[in-house]
C-alpha cells in the first residue's frame, strides 16, 4: 500500500483517463486516506489571475480539487495564473463550471461550506469532512446574498483582529483549506 501514492503520482503524470474510477475503487477496500485529494475548493467567479494560480498551487499541495464557477474575470491559460502555479500546474484536478447553475447541477442537495465575512461561525469551529466543498467568492463581490441565505447554517467566518476590510482570496483558502485538512483527519 505504501507505493500507491507514487503509482498516484504516475497516474497523474499521464492523466491516465481512468483515475477517478480507481480512486473511488481503491478507498473501498483502503480507508488509507494519504495521496487521496479529499476537498473541494470552489472559486465563485474569481477575478485576479495570480490569486487563482497561487490557489491551484495550494490545491495542489494539500491534494484538493479546485473547482472555478465561471464566468471568470481573465481566461485560464493566463500567464498570470500559470505562473503563480508554476510547474504544478499539470497536477491540478481542476473542474471548470461555466456559471452557477451549472455548479449548482453538479453539487446537488449537499451543503457546502461558505467562507464570508457574513458568516456566524468561525471556520475552525466547523465539522469539516471528507469530501466537503469549501466555497469562496471573487474578490471584489464576494458571494450571492442568495447563496448565503440559502445556506445559512453553513457559512463561516475568520476573525478579523486588525483594522482590514477583507483578507487576500488566496491567504483566505490557505488558511481554511489547512484547517479543515487537519480537523478532518486528512494529513498523513
Amino acid at each position: 500500500m505504501a507505493c500507491f501514492p507514487l503509482l498516484l503520482r504516475v497516474l497523474r503524470w499521464f492523466n491516465f483517463p481512468w483515475l477517478d474510477l480507481i480512486l473511488l475503487f481503491w478507498r473501498g477496500f483502503f480507508p488509507c486516506r494519504t495521496g487521496f485529494p479529499m476537498l473541494n475548493i470552489a472559486l465563485f467567479q474569481p477575478e485576479i489571475p495570480p490569486n487563482t494560480g497561487n490557489i491551484a498551487r495550494q490545491c495542489v499541495g494539500m491534494q484538493a480539487r479546485l473547482h472555478l464557477i465561471g464566468p471568470l474575470g481573465f481566461g485560464i491559460s493566463d500567464k498570470a495564473v500559470k505562473r503563480a502555479g508554476l510547474d504544478y500546474w499539470p497536477h491540478l484536478q481542476l473542474v471548470q463550471h461555466p456559471n452557477p447553475p451549472a455548479f449548482l447541477d453538479w453539487l446537488g442537495p449537499r451543503p457546502p461550506w461558505l467562507i464570508t465575512k457574513h458568516g456566524a461561525t468561525r471556520y475552525d469551529r466547523a465539522a469539516w469532512r471528507d469530501e466537503d466543498v469549501l466555497l469562496f467568492g471573487s474578490e471584489t463581490r464576494g458571494l450571492p446574498p442568495e447563496w448565503r441565505q440559502r445556506w445559512a447554517d453553513h457559512c463561516l467566518y475568520i476573525p478579523m483582529p486588525g483594522p482590514v476590510r477583507s483578507y487576500n482570496l488566496s491567504n483566505a483558502v490557505a488558511l481554511v483549506l489547512a484547517q479543515a485538512s487537519l480537523a478532518a483527519g486528512l494529513f498523513p
